[in-house]
């Protein structure tokens, strides 16, 4: 099974910039869809980006979308979220979560509902001040 450690989160001013970094370790990264999610306190889990275990495709939730890149490093076993823009409401802990795939899977599937993931990292806190 994959294991997730997030990394990147902190405190950041309305308008500022956050890099998340998710190492993996075990499992096979390369055959994995990934996705970021986040959970703010009193709310459920969302889906903020997802991509394919090829990274050439990418989903944005409409929250995020246009201040968000994620991107993937397969030899380096790594997934990255570039927060730009950030806003108050971006506030929460995120989490990086992995879907390791069977057989021959599409290059351009990812996933966007938390049931789909087997794997989860611990978080890392963003708190975004106005």
């Amino acid at each position: 099974q994959v294991q997730l450690v997030e990394s990147g989160g902190g405190l950041v001013q309305a308008g500022g910039s956050l890099r998340l970094s998710c190492a993996a370790s075990g499992g096979t990264f390369s055959r994995c869809a990934m996705g970021w999610f986040r959970q703010a306190p009193g709310k459920e889990r969302e889906i903020v980006a997802a991509i394919s275990w090829s990274g050439d495709a990418t989903y944005y939730a409409d929250s995020v979308k246009g201040r968000s890149t994620i991107s993937r490093d397969n030899a380096k076993n790594t997934v990255d979220l570039q927060m730009n823009s950030l806003k108050p409401e971006d506030t929460a802990d995120y989490y990086c979560a992995a879907n390791p795939l069977r057989g021959y899977p599409s290059r351009y599937t990812y996933y966007t509902g938390a049931s789909a993931y087997a794997s989860w990292g611990q978080g890392t806190q963003v708190t975004v001040s106005s």
